[in-house]
């Protein structure tokens, strides 16, 4: 059983990466990632994307493999960032009559990334490339999911959507390659860490995507990172759909930074006090210590925001800081939002809080909780009745 044919015609030629440790520099890798590559096999060929280069000798012994000498007529690029399109320029050495094919912006940026100008095939919305031997490629753009030139590409014979990053997520496949041959549990919430850090962004893109592949009979979702989608479609199109809406679950984050200790007792209170009141998915964190991309993942994944910071040169503890720019950067347009702070003679958290929440356009779900000095039992007084305002508000 060749388990790299996953469609009559289709083979996957990708790679597994599991060396990079950091995703653009920024996310951790603790699983790897894959970069996935597909061949579309008629009377012509067609690879869909390329990988990393450092793994493009890998992708051409996949390649090889697959169809030994036959020249490779068209590349297909639906995404130009560098770990799908850096082999380009190697493949063409190879096969120097491949063309590739892309939308205008796309071939600008092939120009501009590796000054290749000839033999290119320049594609519009719905068109299509005929393969023969009963293959058709057709081109549908989906700009800003999440780069101007993203496009997904669509093979109707087969009912295969090669969908770029849409869909995608982190860690490398272990021996199987469709969601058939593999266990799917362990990318769920890598699915959810990878939108939020990198398509987090483009909800109202991604939605406009969504209806235009919606209309499509799919029944094979060929991403660029992650397993080839089969049994799972359903799930992972609805999943797409809820973060693109920003559509959390009911689930309270708590985030909070803390210098002395005092700022970490009053997070813990909260979460004791909002279990209490009978809250069972509760997710805390501590920024100075906790994976950011872990924490983004949470807060689009939940309904429900909880921050805390002491008092920081006259502003936020910076990994408090830093979260709510994340979160900012990322147009997340409502959470319900509840925080606390404290200080030691001059408070200026809460302030910075209450700030936020307004240049978010965010209401606050109840009174925020302000601590001076040390933690003492009017400040766990404080935090049970945030919890229980806040516990009130969770279950309307």
């Amino acid at each position: 059983m060749n388990i790299t044919e996953i469609r009559p015609g289709i083979r996957y030629v990708g790679v597994n990466d599991r060396t990079t440790t950091r995703f653009e520099g920024l996310w951790p890798l603790p699983a790897g990632v894959s970069y996935n590559a597909y061949l579309v096999i008629g009377d012509r060929i067609a690879l869909i994307d390329t990988v990393e280069e450092s793994f493009g000798g890998e992708l051409v012994d996949n390649i090889r493999e697959q169809i030994g000498d036959r020249p490779i007529d068209y590349l297909v690029v639906n995404h130009m960032e560098p770990d799908h399109s850096s082999s380009m320029t190697a493949l063409r050495r190879l096969y120097p009559d491949m063309r590739i094919v892309g939308n205008a912006k796309t071939l600008q940026m092939i120009e501009g990334y590796y000054g290749l100008r000839e033999g290119t095939v320049a594609v519009a919305d719905g068109e299509t490339l005929d393969l023969g031997g009963g293959k058709t490629l057709q081109f549908h753009l989906a700009p800003m999911v999440h780069w101007p030139e993203t496009m997904v590409t669509w093979c109707p014979e087969e009912r295969t959507l090669f969908s770029g990053d849409a869909f995608g997520t982190f860690g490398a496949l272990d021996g199987g390659i469709t969601d058939t041959q593999l266990d799917p549990d362990r990318y769920w919430d890598e699915m959810r860490r990878y939108y939020a850090c990198i398509v987090g962004k483009y909800g109202a893109p991604v939605q406009k995507a969504l209806a235009k592949v919606g209309r499509l009979p799919v029944e094979t979702l060929c991403a660029t990172h992650g397993p080839v989608w089969q049994r799972e479609i359903a799930r992972v199109i609805d999943l797409y759909d809820r973060l693109s809406r920003y559509e959390g679950e009911p689930g309270a984050v708590i985030a909070y930074g803390s210098m002395y200790g005092n700022t970490a007792r009053m997070a813990e209170r909260i979460a004791r006090s909002l279990a209490e009141e009978g809250i069972r998915t509760i997710k805390v964190y501590d920024l100075s210590y906790a994976e950011p991309s872990e924490v983004l993942r949470d807060v689009f994944r939940y309904d429900t925001l909880v921050v805390g910071s002491p008092t920081y040169n006259g502003g936020l503890f910076p990994p408090v800081a830093h979260l709510l720019e994340m979160i900012a950067e990322r147009c997340v347009p409502q959470r319900r939002f509840a925080w606390f702070g404290s200080y030691t003679w001059a408070g200026a958290a809460v302030r910075c809080f209450a700030a936020f929440a307004e240049r978010m356009k965010w209401t606050a779900a109840c009174e925020a909780a302000e601590m001076k000095q040390g933690f003492a039992d009017e400040d766990c007084d404080r935090c049970c009745a945030l919890a229980r305002n806040l516990a009130a508000a969770m279950k309307r």
